[in-house]
């Protein structure tokens, strides 16, 4: 349960960029690279609880590993797809209902941080949290 607990993002790398690939606006890049994105994680068995809070909104995400779901962005971007876990990741494989193009995101524990990688049409990108 390495993923259990309340993780505060921290930093970003080539996140911008990722954004960019996505089609989010200019306005809503710049806003979402500060958007002080606290993820509350909570795992039973095969069931994970995600309490995801920002500047832009709260959710809470209830999934469990293999079962596929629908989620939106905070942009409003609709997917659809599931997490599994392979060895100490968290792997995420979504397609776009938009446009059907993959969204892919891995998150795994790093010397203490979270890192979670995105993959979207050849830009990848990372949000670091900290665990709080």
């Amino acid at each position: 349960m390495a993923f259990d607990g309340t993780w505060k993002v921290d930093r970003n790398e080539n996140y911008e960029k990722f954004m960019e690939k996505m089609g989010i606006n200019v306005v809503k890049r710049k806003l979402a690279v500060h958007d002080n994105l606290k993820l509350i994680i909570t795992q039973e068995g095969n069931k994970f609880t995600v309490k995801e809070s920002s500047t832009f909104r709260s959710i809470e995400i209830i999934f469990e590993l293999g079962v596929t779901f629908n989620y939106s962005l905070a942009d409003g971007t609709e997917l659809s797809g599931a997490w599994t876990l392979e060895g100490d990741k968290l792997v995420g494989k979504f397609k776009r209902l938009d446009n059907g193009n993959e969204l892919n995101t891995v998150r795994e524990i790093i010397g203490g941080e979270m890192v979670q990688t995105y993959t979207y049409e050849g830009v990848e990108a990372k949000r670091i949290f900290k665990k709080e």
